[in-house]
């Protein structure tokens, strides 16, 4: 009962109305050219429903009149693409067959209903009774005047049930198909995913660069020699540039959406990584053997990330200690390992954690496996990245 007392105030009533008369512009049109045949509109517009195109405008419509909530989603209850399989074009020529019902439902009801409760109105005021056609006889003046808002009542509930009946038929006919709902669940996980990914590339350059530049400063500092200074400056410098470019390379990807990162850093590139942890104070032997240069995308591109959280965390947690790096392209795979003394003392910073999920993170995407933990006295980071499953 509620919900009737609303209807008259809310929008949706009156553009699902409108969704319901439309169709009878064609019994209309049809009616005035032959009105013998009545029910050939419904044989005419049977064909038109096998076009992919019509499924993409009954859709456009029933969300603009039916779900006008949910107009512009890309997750709505009523798809707005054009018919991909032939199971989408018999649910459309069904539709079109069951809005011209609803239509022939809905129009004298909503036409003549109106019309009767100003004929009753007109009796309850004591004018003489001359419409047979609508009403069989003439009731009392009294009851004519109670039988007035019970017309319009039932207005109102034929508008109301039949918009909602038309909207669930919208729904189960023209709703998404299950190859729809796969794709615009691809869209949203791919979505997601490159979140993630853009989290983990800020954290891995910026931290990264971060760490560098604490470092080197407190190194300065505590040097007190104005050449290494110097040095440390200039280290910052280039760290800091280096951050800003990948920074600039995430903002474009945010800005346009669309746009492949093929710019990221390569492990071609880590003798970048390499002279900032020189910079920083740390001795750091390094062995890079086999074709690196033509490791697929995917994986020299997650090794480089991998490198540089892992030299992060050196500086981070150890400061400029000696690292031993070892990076090996073998049959079918990437090896990659950082090793490093443990700690004797307290940290130079604290983390969460975070860094050594990402690395296990960016491995288990390329179907590799991470060890971290202590080694022989050491701290070691060894990652295995496979190569034949990346195509």
């Amino acid at each position: 009962m509620y919900r009737l007392l609303r209807a008259p105030i809310r929008g949706i009533t009156y553009t699902r109305w409108l969704h319901l008369l439309v169709p009878m512009l064609i019994v209309a049109v049809w009616l005035f050219i032959q009105p013998a045949w009545p029910w050939m509109p419904a044989l005419i517009v049977a064909p038109f429903g096998l076009l992919p195109w019509v499924r993409l405008a009954e859709g456009l419509q029933a969300q603009f009149l039916l779900t006008p909530h949910e107009h512009g989603k890309h997750d709505g209850s009523i798809s707005t693409a054009a018919s991909a399989q032939w199971g989408d074009r018999w649910r459309t020529v069904l539709w079109l067959e069951i809005r011209l019902v609803l239509a022939t439902v809905a129009t004298p009801a909503t036409v003549w209903l109106p019309i009767i409760s100003i004929e009753l109105g007109r009796i309850a005021a004591g004018q003489p009774f001359d419409s047979d056609m609508l009403l069989p006889f003439a009731p009392p003046r009294w009851a004519a005047g109670l039988l007035v808002p019970l017309s319009l009542v039932v207005l109102v509930a034929t508008v109301v049930l039949l918009g909602e009946a038309v909207t669930s038929i919208a729904r189960k006919l023209l709703g998404p198909s299950a190859a729809e709902r796969l794709s615009v669940l691809e869209a949203r996980t791919e979505q997601l995913l490159e979140r993630t990914r853009i989290a983990r590339e800020l954290h891995d350059s910026i931290g990264h660069a971060l760490t560098v530049a604490v470092v080197q400063a407190g190194a300065a500092r505590a040097a007190g020699d104005p050449a290494f200074t110097d040095r440390a400056l200039e280290a910052i410098e280039e760290t800091g540039r280096a951050a800003l470019e990948d920074l600039e390379r995430v903002l474009m990807v945010l800005r346009e959406s669309a746009q492949s990162p093929s710019q990221r850093p390569t492990l071609a590139e880590a003798d970048r990584l390499l002279g900032s942890a020189r910079a920083s104070g740390s001795e750091v032997d390094a062995q890079l053997s086999g074709p690196i240069a033509q490791l697929p995308g995917p994986v020299t591109r997650e090794g480089y990330r991998i490198l540089q959280e892992a030299l992060t965390n050196v500086l981070r947690h150890c400061g400029p200690v000696p690292v031993r790096i070892r990076i090996e392209v073998a049959v079918g795979r990437l090896d990659l390992e950082v090793v490093n003394p443990l700690p004797t003392g307290p940290t130079l910073m604290r983390g969460g954690g975070s860094g050594l999920r990402g690395i296990r993170e960016r491995a288990a995407l390329l179907g590799g496996e991470v060890e971290t933990g202590p080694y022989e006295g050491s701290w070691r980071v060894r990652a295995r990245l496979p190569l034949e499953r990346i195509g």
